[in-house]
């Protein structure tokens, strides 16, 4: 930052007020709330922002983050802030699902008139370290594989570009894939060729199967080249007010096609908005129209 230096150590304690000041402006560069009980995780956060930048105060640090110089130190915060719990086939109901009913659905319809051609396209929004995309893609490529005219397209996406990094690589400790079948271990994950490290690596293919992009859910808007017919965005909106719940989810409808499907987080509702979505179940919704 600037040329001035400083002692490394711990911060100064945050303030009341300047974690009033972090809260506002999180919420609204990504929509987290940031309530009483979580100033102390805040504050544990943020430090290792401080000491990476040699910075003494959490003021100083929000006017840097403010200034021109230290506008690239915005990732890294939106970084420290997020939450990024996940795992392979987490709520596997919801795979189930996608495998049983809508899979099948689809590759009727792209065998008739109705879209002949026109691959499935799904988003995985908030997707983490990638195990919910990879997950997506395993349960895709093996209806693929008993349905080759079946096509498919994923994106992820997620605000931090430092678990992006990780989902790209496709690199996971091996307590990580308790839940994936065996099956599908052999298919598409490879050992580390040093046992010691008790590593595994997506296969190139399932990789290559994935599209990971940087993108902020609270931009006032977001295309697509083409109208998605699946929108998996779990255990995301909770970390959200009511208000930007809905104002998000109106945005995903308008991404969706016609009958297209919203799957939400076994915690997460949208009861009581007004959207064209018919719940299918508690956590499965469908676009009306």
């Amino acid at each position: 930052m600037n040329d001035r230096t400083y002692s490394p150590g711990v911060a100064r304690p945050m303030t009341q007020a300047e974690f009033a000041r972090f809260s506002e402006f999180i919420i609204g560069q990504c929509g987290i709330k940031m309530p009483p009980s979580k100033k102390i995780m805040l504050e544990a956060r943020l430090q290792k922002r401080l000491r990476a930048l040699g910075v003494p105060s959490y003021g100083e640090y929000y006017r840097y983050i403010h200034s021109e110089s230290g506008r690239g130190e915005l990732v890294h915060m939106l970084d420290a802030v997020t939450t990024n719990k996940t795992d392979f086939f987490r709520e596997p109901i919801h795979f189930q699902y996608l495998a049983k009913t809508i899979l099948p659905e689809v590759l009727s319809e792209q065998e008739g008139s109705k879209r002949r051609g026109s691959p499935l396209f799904l988003w995985s929004a908030g997707c983490s370290t990638g195990e919910e995309p990879y997950t997506l893609a395993m349960v895709l490529s093996e209806f693929a594989h008993q349905h080759p005219t079946l096509r498919f397209s994923i994106m992820a996406t997620d605000i931090s570009t430092k678990v992006l990094d990780r989902a790209r690589d496709g690199i996971y400790d091996e307590d990580r894939i308790a839940a994936v079948p065996d099956a599908l271990k052999q298919r598409y994950l490879l050992r580390s060729r040093d046992r010691g490290r008790n590593l595994v690596r997506i296969v190139p293919e399932l990789r290559a199967a994935v599209q990971f992009k940087r993108l902020n859910l609270m931009e006032e808007s977001f295309s697509f080249s083409e109208p998605l017919d699946v929108i998996f965005c779990r255990n995301v909106i909770i970390y959200f007010d009511r208000s930007t719940q809905e104002r998000l989810i109106s945005r995903f409808c308008r991404v969706l096609r016609p009958d297209g499907y919203l799957f939400l987080g076994h915690s997460e509702s949208v009861h009581g908005f007004d959207l064209p979505l018919r719940r299918i179940t508690s956590t499965v919704y469908r676009k009306i129209g």
